[in-house]
Parts: structure tokens; sequence; C-alpha cells
């Protein structure tokens, strides 16, 4: 890069104020606006503070897979909108610096999670990617502020929470569920126990029978019961527990997967504003060695230019690789973070329809006891029924008889 030949400029037309006009090696002027490091191939107006329309070298945004609602705002506004990264493509001779226009393209694009949006108010309307749906893939691309508002979480981060939650009372339920059959278990030992006690043994008769068959019924009951318990711990405690842990699995591979693309990204997006500022501050001392040639003629400035011009050219070839890694990088995390968030939505649905099926087991089991219980006591009630205090008395007083009543005439 090298300035035009002194006075060459000002014979053609006067630039805009904060405007220079440099040479490249390849010979092509272009133009940058010293206060704003916009570049440009195209002459600037000669209106101030109006440049020329980008040339076809600027590329396009990089695309949006979503992140915005069906209006066209964003899912989750973000509180500062940042510059946006652009590819340099098309002409061999691109500067490697920001794009023309960078101060056009920095109010029509926004930046969430070190990612570029396009503004929603330059873009057509934002598509979702399950319009009818309220889908993870959709709206969790921001970050969101905590109540107290001394930090954020990344919303990616907040669907992992979700799904931590899931697992957590998806243990609950099971620790609540072996309670339950500890419950069973003890009271069928107590019914059990109960049963073989002695207590009003000696009754007799039909009351007796009936009594007999209360303490029977429960023992009937504990076998009920205790088959309760034992169809609780194969058919739904143990169930949850094996998908827990399964979902645990699931869980810490999506969670690394995300976590480490994330953490790239961020790099990337630290290392192109770190090669744009070199860029800028290469700029600078170009052009700071440019003036002083201009003052004074010497083999030493001469030298020092073409050593700021190969340092200039450096760092925009430096800007360019890292722009190239960050939209790699860019890319990538777009298409995992849908693909994964769809994902963590299977694993939801399918723990609570599986949650579901389980508790429509206890539920059937507890009816069916019910059932079994009900079971025990009928013949309870039908000899209750047959209890008859008058054959009772017959059947007593054949047994313990001790002989008939006659009476005898007394002689005086």
């Amino acid at each position: 890069m090298v300035p035009p030949p002194p006075g060459e400029e000002s014979q053609t037309f006067i630039l805009p104020p904060g405007w220079q006009s440099y040479l490249s090696p390849q010979g092509r002027r272009y133009y940058v606006n010293t206060t704003t490091n916009e570049t440009t191939w195209e002459r600037p107006s000669s209106s101030p503070g109006i440049s020329a329309s980008p040339g076809p070298h600027r590329s396009s945004l990089p695309p949006a897979v979503n992140g915005y609602h069906a209006s066209g705002t964003p899912a989750h506004p973000p509180e500062t909108a940042h510059m946006s990264l652009r590819k340099s493509t098309g002409d061999s001779q691109n500067l490697g610096s920001s794009s023309p226009g960078k101060k056009q393209s920095k109010e029509n694009t926004i930046t969430i999670n070190c990612v570029t949006f396009p503004h929603p108010d330059t873009m057509p309307e934002q598509q979702l990617l399950k319009p009818t749906e309220w889908s993870y893939c959709d709206y969790f691309w921001a970050d969101k502020k905590d109540p107290q508002g001394n930090g954020t979480v990344a919303g990616f981060e907040l669907l992992l929470q979700k799904q931590l939650k899931g697992k957590q009372m998806q243990k609950e339920m099971s620790e609540f569920i072996r309670e339950r059959i500890k419950i069973e278990e003890e009271y069928a030992k107590n019914l059990a126990k109960l049963s073989q006690n002695s207590l009003a043994a000696q009754e007799e008769g039909s009351l007796g029978e009936a009594w007999a068959q209360v303490k029977k019924s429960l023992a009937d009951e504990a076998e009920v019961h205790l088959k309760f318990s034992a169809k609780l711990h194969s058919e739904v405690e143990k169930p949850l527990m094996n998908f827990r842990e399964n979902f645990k699995k699931d869980m810490k591979k999506c969670d690394h997967h995300i976590a480490d693309l994330r953490k790239q990204l961020a790099s990337r997006y630290a290392s192109v504003e770190k090669a744009r500022k070199a860029l800028t501050e290469r700029q600078k001392d170009l052009e700071i060695k440019t003036q002083q040639l201009e003052i004074k003629l010497s083999n030493k400035t001469e030298e020092d230019i073409k050593k700021a011009r190969r340092k200039s050219t450096q760092a925009g070839d430096d800007l360019m690789r890292c722009v190239d890694l960050y939209n790699q990088a860019q890319s990538k995390w777009f298409e995992e973070m849908v693909t994964t968030t769809l994902e963590l939505e299977r694993l939801e649905v399918e723990r609570v329809e599986m949650i579901r099926q389980h508790l429509c087991q206890y539920t059937q089991l507890r009816h069916e006891t019910d059932m079994f219980n009900q079971s025990t006591v009928e013949p309870v009630d039908q000899l209750l029924r047959k209890v008859d205090p008058a054959k009772d008395r017959e059947l007593w007083v054949r047994e313990h008889k001790t002989g008939n009543i006659r009476p005898v005439d007394m002689e005086i």
C-alpha cells in the first residue's frame, strides 16, 4: 500500500474530510476513513460523511438459522450490538481489513453469544424452524439475566438446567415409589403377624367361624400387599432408575459437546477482534510514516514505510484468516446448536412420557390391590350374614349339656 503521488488526488477531486487515498501493491486505488477506519474501493462521495455504495467485494452476512420470532423481532434482544464479522471474498486484492461501509454494517447486525445475526429491520422476516410449536431450537440463542441482574446465563445452559431438574425429579419420584414399597412391605408383615394372634380363638359356633375368617382375611390381605410391593419394585421403581441412568449419559454427551463448541466460538471471536485492532494500529502507523515522508524525504523514511506496509499487509492477512476460522466455527455452532436442542427436546418428551406410563402402571396396580383386598373380605361378609345366635346356642347346649331337667313330686 503506497500513497498516491503528491497532488494527483487533488487534481481530480476533493475527498471528504477524514478520507485518505492509497494505492495497493498491485496499483489499485482504495480509500480509508482515518476516523472510523472504514475502507472502500469506491471513491467516497464528495458530500462530507457519505461514502460510495459498497462494491461487489463485500460478502453477505453469515446466515441466521433462527433466533427471531415470526414478527421479525429477536427472540432474546441483546443488550448491545456489535460489529458484524464478514468473510472477505472475491477480489484477490482484498485489503484484509473490515469491509467498506463498516459503520452501516454495524447498525444492521447484532451479536448474540459471539455470533453475528442480521438485524430484523434490515432482513426479511425470520422464520422459525417449528412455527407451530414452542420448540427449544427457536428460543434459546441469547443469554438471560438472573432476577437480581448480577449476571447472565447462556440460553443453552437454561436448557441443560431444565434437563438436570428433570433428572432430579425423576430420582425423587423413584425414591417416593421406594418409600411406598417399604410401607407396603411393613404393612404386609404386620397384617401377617396379626393374623396369627390367638386372641378370641375360643369363640365357637357360626360366630366363631366368622371370627376365624376375619383373621384369615388378614393373612390373605398381607399376601396381596406383599405382591403389590414386589410389582411396584419390578414394574415402576426399577424402570425409573434405569431410565435415569441412561438419561444421565445422554445429557453428559450434549453438555460437553456444545460447551466445547461455544468455547471455541468465543475464542475465534476474540481472535478476530484482536486481529482487527492490530490491523487498525498498523494502518495508523503506515499513515503516520506516509505523512512524515511528505514532510521530509529520506531513505530511512522510505524504508520505514515499506516496513509499515508489510506489517499492515500481514495484519490484513491475519484478520482474513481469523475471520475464516470464526465463520467456520460459527457455522458449526449453528448446526450443532439446532441438532442438540432438538435432541434435548426429544429426551424431555421421552422422559415425561416414560414417567406418565409408569405412574399409570402404579395406579393400575393400586386398583388391582383394592380389588384383591375386597375379595379377601367377601368370605367374611358371607359368614357374618350366616351368624345365628339360636343355632349357636343349640350347638353349644348339645355339646356341653349335663342332663335334662325333670319335675319330681314331693311327698309329705
